[in-house]
C-alpha cells in the first residue's frame, strides 16, 4: 500500500482500487516535512466536549513561517492543478469544532469519538454503497447554523441536525447505504452557495497559514457585497494535495441548476474576488485555479477545461516546453485578482490555461447579479487596463501565455462607434466630391 493511501486511512471512502483502505484525492504525495506529528487531541467523553481547549493540535509560532509555509513558499504554484482531484460522487461534511483542537487525523482520533466512529461506520459499509463517498470535518459551533453534529451532503444539498455517536450506525445505513432519509432526523434543505477552506493546520502547517487567511478575505468580501445567505464560507479538514495550499471546494448550481463541486488550488486572498465574481456570480470555472470536480475522473478533468480552453479562444494560449521555473511573483500576477473582461493564465506543466469570460455562459441568477452589481460596475472600469508584459527574465524564462493586444481589448461598442466614424467620414468627402463636380 502506497504512503499515500496509509497517510490518509479515512478521508476517502469506497475506493474502487483499495477495498480496505482510503485515499487521498491528491495523484501526489506531499513531503512529510511539511506535517506536524502532533499528539492527538480532542474530547475526552461523550461527542463535543473540551471544545475550547486549544492544545497541540494547532500551529505554534515556530511553525507560521510565512516565507517557508505561506504563499511565497518556494514550492507555491510550481505544480499543475488539473486532474489532482480523484472520483467520488458525494460529499459529506460532519460539522464538529474548529481546526485550532482538530488532530492531525481527526477521522481517527481515538477521543474525538463522533467523528472517529462515522468515518468507521462509512469504510465498512462502503460495499454496500452505490455512490463513492467522501468523509470531510467542517467547523462547528453550537448555536449557529452549523451546529456540532450537523451533517452536509453535497450533491444532495441537505442537512442533518445534531448527530450523535449512538445514532451513528442508523444514519449510515438508512442515510447512505439505502438512499434514504435518517428516520430518527428530518433533512433540511440547503440552498446558495457553500465555500470550504482548508485550515488543517495540525496536518500541514501550509494548510494552517493559508487557509486561514483566505477564509479571512472570504468574510470580508461577502459582508462588502451584501451576501451574507447567499454564500456560507467554513474552515475544513484535509482534503488532499498540501501542496496546492490554499486549498478550497465550491459546491452550487451551475447554469443548469445542477449542484457541482469545484476543486480550487494555490488560492490566494487576493483571488477570492474573482472566484465570488466569475464562479459564483456567473458559473465561470477559473480554469488557472483549478484542480478539477466532483463526478468527474482526473482524465475527464483534463478533458474538460480543455475543452473549455478550446470554446474560449485557444488561439491566446502559446504552447510552452514543460519548465517550472517561473517565479513566484509572476505566478501571481498572472493567477491573482484577475478581475472581469481580464485573462487568468497559468502553466500547468506545459498544458497552459487562460479563461476569456466573453465567451462563456452567464449565470441566471438575478437574486445574486443584484448582491454583486456594484462589485461589476466597478470592476467595468478596469477592463481595458490589461497588462501588455509577457516576457520573464532568466535563463529558464518563457512566456506563460500571451497577454490580450490592443485589438482583443477592444470593446465592440468601440469598434462600432469607429466603423460609424469612418463612415461619416466617407460620406461627408463623397458629398464634397459631388459638390465640386456639380459646381
Amino acid at each position: 500500500m502506497s504512503n499515500t493511501l496509509m497517510d490518509d486511512p479515512l478521508l476517502y471512502l469506497n475506493h474502487p482500487h483499495h477495498p480496505s483502505s482510503s485515499s487521498s484525492p491528491a495523484a501526489v504525495s506531499d513531503g512529510d516535512s511539511y506535517l506536524l506529528d502532533t499528539p492527538q487531541i480532542g474530547s475526552a467523553s461523550g461527542s463535543f466536549q473540551n471544545e475550547g481547549f486549544l492544545g497541540g493540535g494547532g500551529l505554534d509560532a515556530g511553525f507560521t513561517n510565512e516565507a517557508d509555509y505561506g504563499f511565497s513558499r518556494p514550492d507555491f504554484r510550481q505544480g499543475a492543478l488539473v486532474g489532482t482531484v480523484e472520483l467520488y460522487d458525494r460529499h459529506v461534511f460532519l460539522c464538529y469544532k474548529n481546526p485550532q483542537v482538530w488532530p492531525p487525523r481527526i477521522e481517527a482520533a481515538e477521543f474525538d469519538r463522533l467523528p472517529r466512529l462515522l468515518a468507521a461506520a462509512l469504510t465498512a459499509r462502503k460495499a454496500d454503497m452505490k455512490r463513492q463517498t467522501r468523509l470531510t470535518i467542517c467547523e462547528g459551533h453550537d448555536g449557529t447554523e452549523t451546529s456540532n453534529g450537523d451533517v452536509l451532503i453535497f450533491p444532495d444539498m441537505i442537512r442533518y441536525r445534531r448527530l450523535t455517536h449512538f445514532d451513528v450506525d442508523t444514519f449510515v445505513e438508512e442515510v447512505f447505504v439505502k438512499d434514504g432519509e435518517w428516520l430518527h432526523g428530518s433533512p433540511e434543505a440547503l440552498r446558495g452557495w457553500y465555500i470550504f477552506v482548508c485550515c488543517h493546520g495540525a496536518r500541514d502547517r501550509r494548510c494552517g497559514i493559508c487557509g486561514p487567511s483566505v477564509i479571512s478575505r472570504c468574510k470580508d468580501e461577502m459582508e462588502s457585497r451584501g451576501l451574507q445567505g447567499k454564500v456560507s464560507v467554513s474552515p475544513c479538514s484535509h482534503i488532499g494535495g498540501h501542496k496546492y495550499a490554499g486549498n478550497v471546494i465550491i459546491f452550487g448550481p451551475n447554469v443548469k441548476k445542477e449542484v457541482t463541486g469545484h476543486w480550487y488550488g494555490y488560492v490566494m486572498p487576493d483571488d477570492v474576488p474573482v472566484l465570488l465574481e466569475q464562479h459564483i456570480g456567473k458559473g465561470e470555472i477559473v480554469d488557472c485555479l483549478w484542480r478539477g470536480q466532483m463526478g468527474l475522473s482526473e482524465e475527464d478533468q483534463k478533458k474538460s477545461q480543455e475543452l473549455r480552453l478550446q470554446v474560449n479562444g485557444g488561439t491566446n494560449v502559446e504552447t510552452s516546453t514543460k519548465d517550472s521555473t517561473q517565479t513566484n511573483e509572476v505566478s501571481a500576477n498572472m493567477c491573482g485578482s484577475q478581475l472581469e473582461g481580464t485573462r487568468c493564465c497559468q502553466s500547468n506543466e506545459g498544458s497552459p490555461c487562460c479563461q476569456d469570460p466573453a465567451f462563456q455562459e452567464k449565470r441566471e441568477d438575478s437574486d445574486f447579479s443584484k448582491g454583486t452589481a456594484k462589485f461589476t460596475a466597478e470592476t467595468k472600469n478596469s477592463k481595458k487596463q490589461v497588462s501588455r508584459s509577457n516576457s520573464f527574465k532568466g535563463a529558464g524564462s518563457r512566456k506563460v501565455c500571451s497577454m490580450p493586444t490592443w485589438y482583443e481589448c477592444w470593446e465592440r461598442e468601440d469598434t462600432y462607434a469607429a466603423l460609424a466614424v469612418i463612415g461619416a467620414a466617407i460620406s461627408v468627402a463623397f458629398a464634397y466630391n459631388c459638390y465640386k463636380q456639380l459646381g
